[in-house]
């Protein structure tokens, strides 16, 4: 396949290319969702170093598996699922403490950040979810903008789903209060967070 050509071509078609050992056409599928996986990475992480490395590691986990990866349905959920789990086990790794069994009223209080001291940390969405700790961060990010159920994220976790909405509910009140901790001539630019239900879920 000509690489002055590879932009053009669709989704499917560069995908039996891949799976046929053409590297302009991996090198096309990495140029398309490469950003999307690693902001993805980067906002779970916080890390940038961590997110690079997750990134890299899910291209690879598709190259080693793309006789797998289905060429009818999109490429990105799937990248994003697998960086999405590769982040929730390292977490799990780095913070084993979070995972004691602490019922279904989410993590102690003790693991939750204080309160927002700087203004400028307000500025956008990113920036007030890295005031959380990264539990608490991967669960609202998962749920409010990934569409990860309360079922799915206590299957991954290791938790029934009260725990998850237990933590997404805290979460959500820690990010209303530090807002409110905004003065009124500061600037606010956060798009709004979600905060109903998601259709499959009751």
């Amino acid at each position: 396949m000509d690489q002055a050509v590879t932009h053009l071509v669709d989704e499917p078609e560069l995908l039996r290319q891949a799976r046929w050992g053409n590297r302009e056409a991996f090198a096309e599928l990495y140029a398309r969702h490469a950003g999307a996986v690693h902001a993805l990475a980067l906002r779970l992480t916080a890390d940038p170093a961590t997110a690079q490395d997750l990134t890299h590691d899910a291209f690879v986990k598709m190259l080693r598996f793309i006789g797998g990866v289905r060429s009818d349905r999109p490429l990105r959920p799937w990248l994003k699922k697998v960086v999405a789990n590769a982040a929730i086990d390292r977490l799990r790794h780095e913070h084993p403490h979070l995972y004691a069994d602490t019922g279904d009223e989410g993590p102690d209080s003790e693991a939750w950040a204080g309160p927002v001291k700087d203004p400028a940390a307000h500025a956008e969405a990113s920036a007030l979810l890295q005031r959380l700790p990264p539990q608490a961060r991967t669960v609202v990010w998962l749920h409010e903008v990934e569409g990860w159920s309360h079922t799915e994220l206590a299957e991954r976790f290791g938790h029934t789903p009260s725990w998850s909405k237990s933590v997404l509910s805290r979460a959500l009140n820690r990010l209303r209060e530090t807002l409110d901790e905004v003065p009124d001539d500061a600037p606010d630019t956060s798009p709004p967070l979600r905060t109903h239900r998601h259709r499959h879920e009751r």
